[in-house]
């Protein structure tokens, strides 16, 4: 092809980017507005346009006020991608103050890297080039191991459906683009990089999103709905055919045989108790009882035992960590957040609430009692 038809073509395919992600965009916050995921992918599909149109080449020096919103959007973008994942694949993550200081910190350096260091073409923009031009890597591997971390345990099949290609998808553009700018074809946010391979990966992974975030129905099944604190109890489950003699199966092996004791269990495992296919025991402990995450189900039992424990009077004198241990927790931290998440208090407040207060009491005084006892029978 000529010099002209090349750019012609890569004009159109980013013009085709840009309109899917635009109307992406639109959409997700016309629909979902209120969801932080649905936020982050908003913010995520802007920032892909803008690097889009960055990437262009030319594009930059014509830019003119609008070069520098460009660039600090599609700098950030890899970092917003990041906080998608998180988003997407954990349903107790929320946005922090310093997740938003991260992403003006990038988005001010794109913009002093762009507008300052190499129009003057500056020392330290060469310094400041490698930092921005490899700073993808980093948030396309974190994304990564966000989203295989917590697929062992996600039961919500759209999601695990999508996260596969999401991260494999855009984690891959990431690193080719880092790469091919290292090797010579400039930083994207100057508008010296790109090329018609980058356009058509950018139009192949913008389309192939779109489709699958728009799908999204009404039962939100890919977004889980913000609330803090984040419970482990479950929402009312949405209808879905389920086979009783499979919920008294499931109830019988977690209320009276305590599955959930069970060391390291996997949703695999219980299917093999079970009797049941993995993904049909997906399907039910998610459509059929509310849960979206593995773990999550597991914990609604054992702090269901743990909160018995605690508020029984003849186990006051039992240590908090033996009955998270007993209940089916590795250790006592993940045992704290997670009760506090489910009753905003800490195990200990908790048993101090419940117990009355001689209960709590009575076990210190026998104790110095019989300090002291021993002391007048073996005096000094």
């Amino acid at each position: 092809m000529t010099a002209s038809t090349t750019a012609a073509l890569d004009l159109f395919l980013r013009g085709g980017v840009v309109s899917l992600l635009v109307l992406l965009a639109g959409r997700l916050l016309a629909e979902h507005g209120r969801v932080t995921a649905a936020r982050l992918g908003a913010l995520f599909a802007v920032g892909s346009a803008a690097y889009a149109l960055c990437s262009l080449p030319g594009l930059h020096a014509q830019a003119g006020v609008w070069a520098g919103p460009l660039m600090a959007l599609a700098t950030a973008n890899s970092y917003v991608f990041w906080l998608l994942a998180c988003s997407l694949f954990d349903d107790a993550f929320r946005p922090r103050a310093w997740h938003g200081l991260g992403w003006l910190a990038l988005a001010a350096l794109g913009v002093v890297q762009g507008l300052v260091l190499v129009p003057g073409h500056r020392p330290e923009a060469a310094l400041l080039g490698l930092v921005l031009d490899l700073q993808p890597l980093v948030w396309a591997g974190l994304a990564a191991w966000q989203a295989m971390a917590t697929a062992a345990a996600d039961l919500v099949e759209p999601r695990r459906r999508l996260r596969l290609f999401i991260v494999a998808a855009a984690a891959l553009h990431s690193v080719l683009t880092a790469l091919a700018t290292r090797a010579g074809a400039g930083s994207a946010t100057t508008g010296d990089g790109g090329g018609l391979w980058d356009a058509a990966g950018l139009l192949a992974i913008s389309g192939v999103i779109t489709l699958a975030l728009l799908r999204v129905g009404g039962g939100h099944a890919l977004f889980a709905a913000d609330c803090a604190p984040v419970p482990t109890t479950p929402p009312a489950p949405e209808p879905a055919p389920v086979d009783p003699a499979w919920v008294t199966a499931l109830e019988r092996a977690m209320r009276l045989d305590r599955a959930y004791r069970r060391d390291g269990l996997t949703i695999g495992q219980l299917a093999v108790d079970l009797g049941l296919p993995e993904y049909r025991l997906r399907r039910l402990i998610n459509q059929g009882l509310g849960h979206r995450n593995f773990n999550a189900f597991l914990n609604h039992y054992r702090l269901a035992e743990a909160k018995a424990a605690l508020a029984d009077p003849a186990q006051a004198e039992v240590p908090i960590l033996t009955i998270a241990l007993d209940a089916g927790f590795g250790s006592l931290g993940p045992f704290n957040r997670a009760f506090k998440a489910d009753t905003g208090q800490t195990p200990g407040d908790f048993r101090r609430q419940m117990l009355p207060a001689p209960a709590l009491v009575e076990p210190s005084k026998s104790a110095v009692g019989a300090v002291s006892a021993s002391r007048i029978s073996n005096p000094a």
